[in-house]
C-alpha cells in the first residue's frame, strides 16, 4: 500500500468516526426537529382548514338569515343573527350584529336600531372599519330620525380626508343640513363632497340630484 493510499483510508475513516460522533450526539435532535417541523406544518394547513371551515359554516348561516329577513320573516331572521351574534366565527358575530339593528329599524324601532349601532361603534373588539360603518349607519337613520347635531356626533369624526367613509359622512351631514334648514350649509358640505376626486359614482350621482335639488328651493342665501 503507498503511504498514499494509506492516507486516504485515514482520512475516510476519521470522517466516518467523526460523523458517527456527530451523529452520536446530535442525530436525535435532528429528528426531533424535523418531526417538529413536519407537525408545525400539518398543524398550520389543519388550522386553516378549520378556520376555512368554520367561517364557511357561519357565513351560511349569516346568508340564511339575509334570506329570511327578505323574505319578511323578521323575527326568524333576528333570532338566527342573535346566535350568530353568540357564536359566530371571525367577524360575522359583528356583522350579525349590524344587520339586527337594521332589521329593527325596519320594523319601525330606529331608536333602538340607533342604539345598536352606537354601541357596535363603541366597542373596542371591534375593528375600526366596522365601528366607522356602524356610525355612518346612525348617522343615516338619524337624518330622519334625529337632529343635526345628532347626525353630526357620529358623521362629523368621519369626515377627515383619508378616512373610507368620509363621502358617506358627508352626504349624511348635507342631507340633515338641508332637512333642518340649513341650506347653505348643506350646498358646502355637497360642493366639498363633489371635490373629492375618488368619490364613489353612485354617492356623486346622488350628490349632484340634491345639490340640484338645494339651488332649485330657493333656500340659498345670494352672493
Amino acid at each position: 500500500m503507498s503511504d498514499d493510499s494509506f492516507i486516504r483510508e485515514v482520512e475516510e475513516e476519521l470522517r466516518t468516526d467523526k460523523l458517527k460522533a456527530f451523529w452520536s450526539r446530535f442525530g436525535a435532535l435532528i429528528i426531533g426537529g424535523a418531526i417538529a417541523i413536519a407537525l408545525g406544518t400539518a398543524g398550520f394547513v389543519g388550522w386553516q382548514s378549520y378556520t376555512t371551515n368554520q367561517a364557511n359554516a357561519s357565513g351560511d348561516r349569516f346568508l340564511e338569515a339575509l334570506n329570511l329577513a327578505n323574505e319578511g320573516n323578521s323575527q326568524e331572521a333576528l333570532d338566527r343573527l342573535a346566535e350568530l351574534e353568540a357564536d359566530g366565527y371571525g367577524q360575522y358575530a359583528v356583522l350579525a350584529r349590524m344587520r339586527a339593528a337594521s332589521e329593527r329599524h325596519n320594523a319601525g324601532n330606529t331608536d333602538q336600531a340607533v342604539a345598536d349601532f352606537d354601541a357596535i361603534a363603541a366597542d373596542n373588539s371591534v375593528p375600526v372599519a366596522l365601528r366607522d360603518a356602524a356610525r355612518v349607519r346612525a348617522a343615516y337613520l338619524l337624518v330622519d330620525a334625529g337632529s343635526y347635531e345628532d347626525v353630526a356626533n357620529r358623521a362629523e369624526p368621519l369626515t377627515a380626508g383619508d378616512n373610507a367613509f368620509r363621502h358617506s359622512a358627508r352626504e349624511a351631514l348635507a342631507l340633515s343640513a338641508w332637512k333642518n334648514g340649513r341650506a347653505d350649509d348643506a350646498l358646502r358640505l355637497i360642493d366639498e363632497l363633489l371635490a373629492d376626486t375618488v368619490v364613489p359614482s353612485g354617492i356623486a350621482q346622488r350628490a349632484q340630484i340634491i345639490r340640484d335639488m338645494i339651488i332649485s328651493s330657493g333656500q340659498v342665501s345670494q352672493g
